[in-house]
């Protein structure tokens, strides 16, 4: 639960088990207050009623006339049976429809030329990938965009055949600003506008939310495009696509696995300092360190475990709009009675599964946070930190091509607007690699 002060940060506190009953069984109570009554099956007298048997529909006339003498006599419908009858005559649209469109889908089937059409549609909707590629980005990195779209980022028509032949989507993943419709947003827009390679998410750009934007993003892209392995990278790192995708497609087959360069750095106590967690005492001892995780300039994770996090993210926005829903129909004029009776268990849902994947103030913390208690591979390879020249130009001379190359004392390339294509140019692969990889046979499409 948080509670938030005029002109103060939201503090978060642990709801007490017996306040979080007191407060259900509150809420129980005033729900039987208002409703005066505990809850019983509406009376059936005055609404229509249906059956359907062997694919035939039965009404019941006699019913129909009840309720139109009884409209004819009351002026006047309640909202529970006004609902009702708005419901049933939505369901019979609905099955005339169903039936329009299936006749028409037989026409389609029967028509070789509309068939052979419709076939290709749903191919395309079904095509598997291999990867998604997500770059992390913020509104005043347009320089850092630019360079890695002038290194190793496929652009226009060459991102679209990467994208329809081997497979793999790359998008500079950035959400909104705090003010929407601004001068940032707008910005965006027109960035968009000219390359088109923008996955807008619905969150609120900070650097304090790298947690929930990470979280969204993962739940974004699994829910956009169906993918072996979803990856998320920073803009101020090289990419060697050819040998990510031949790193990653070595463990295609594996049903819960995480990649990255595996660590576990001190927990950082002290107030005011880069990287500070404000919840160090969960991880012991003050000068502990947390638990292995993949650094965060680049790793990926399998569809099973992006699944996971799309799940989780989706359960709490249905939540969230069913309390606002039962909010709205409470303070409705015409809301049923029984919606009184929903709150409690509503409530308590919220209040158990409310930032079910906690966040922690370090992103790459986070990620590893929410697969601890998973059955995850955690698979450590350090050809995706390898660190800026010299370093990935001795390896790839000696046939070990990294697959992502930065300075670790930058967290990223240092000056990586002006440095990253120097890094491109001496720690490149082959402009070949990209199409001849082996990773591309392991590309499954739905048949």
């Amino acid at each position: 639960m948080f509670v938030k002060s005029r002109g103060e940060h939201a503090s978060k506190h642990v709801l007490p088990k017996n306040l979080a009953l007191l407060l259900c069984f509150a809420s129980f109570c005033a729900g039987m207050f208002f409703s005066n009554r505990t809850w019983m099956v509406p009376d059936a007298k005055g609404i229509p009623w249906t059956s359907r048997t062997g694919g035939k529909q039965f009404v019941d006339y006699d019913r129909n006339i009840v309720l139109k003498n009884e409209g004819n006599n009351s002026g006047d419908i309640s909202g529970s049976q006004h609902s009702i009858l708005t419901m049933d005559k939505a369901i019979s649209d609905l099955e005339i429809k169903l039936m329009a469109s299936r006749a028409e889908r037989e026409t389609i089937q029967k028509d070789p030329m509309m068939s052979e059409g419709v076939k290709n549609i749903e191919s395309t909707l079904k095509r598997k990938y291999f990867m998604v590629i997500g770059i992390n980005t913020a509104f005043s990195s347009h320089k850092r965009r630019d360079s890695v779209r002038a290194t190793w980022m496929p652009q226009a028509e060459k991102r679209k055949k990467l994208e329809e032949e081997t497979g793999i989507i790359i998008r500079f993943v950035i959400g909104h600003s705090s003010t929407s419709g601004g001068i940032l947003d707008k910005a965006i827009e027109a960035e968009e506008k000219v390359h088109g390679d923008f996955l807008r998410l619905q969150h609120v750009e900070g650097y304090l939310e790298l947690s929930a934007k990470t979280k969204t993003y993962f739940a974004t892209a699994v829910s956009l495009w169906d993918a072996e392995f979803y990856v998320k990278v920073d803009d101020d790192i090289h990419v060697n696509l050819a040998t990510l995708g031949v790193t990653l497609a070595r463990h295609s087959k594996k049903p819960r696995v995480y990649i990255g360069c595996m660590k576990s750095g001190p927990v950082l106590a002290r107030k005011g300092v880069k990287y500070h967690e404000p919840e160090y005492w969960k991880f012991g001892e003050v000068g502990n360190k947390y638990f292995r995780h993949a650094t965060g300039q680049l790793y990926a994770i399998s569809k099973d475990l992006a699944t996971y996090i799309f799940i989780n993210q989706k359960l709490v926005q249905l939540l969230n709009e069913a309390l606002v829903l039962v909010v709205r129909c409470m303070c409705s004029n015409r809301s049923s009675n029984f919606i009184y009776l929903l709150v409690p268990p509503v409530i308590i849902v919220m209040l158990c599964l409310r930032n079910v994947l906690h966040k922690y103030a370090n992103e790459d913390v986070s990620l590893g946070a929410w697969f601890i208690g998973l059955d995850v591979e955690h698979v450590d390879d350090r050809r995706l930190c390898c660190g800026t020249p010299p370093d990935c130009e001795w390896k790839a001379q000696a046939g070990n091509i990294c697959a992502a190359s930065f300075d670790w004392r930058c967290s990223g390339i240092c000056r990586s607007v002006e440095r990253i294509m120097e890094v491109h140019e001496r720690c490149g692969e082959d402009k070949n690699a990209l199409w001849s990889a082996n990773f591309v046979q392991t590309i499954r499409t739905s048949s």
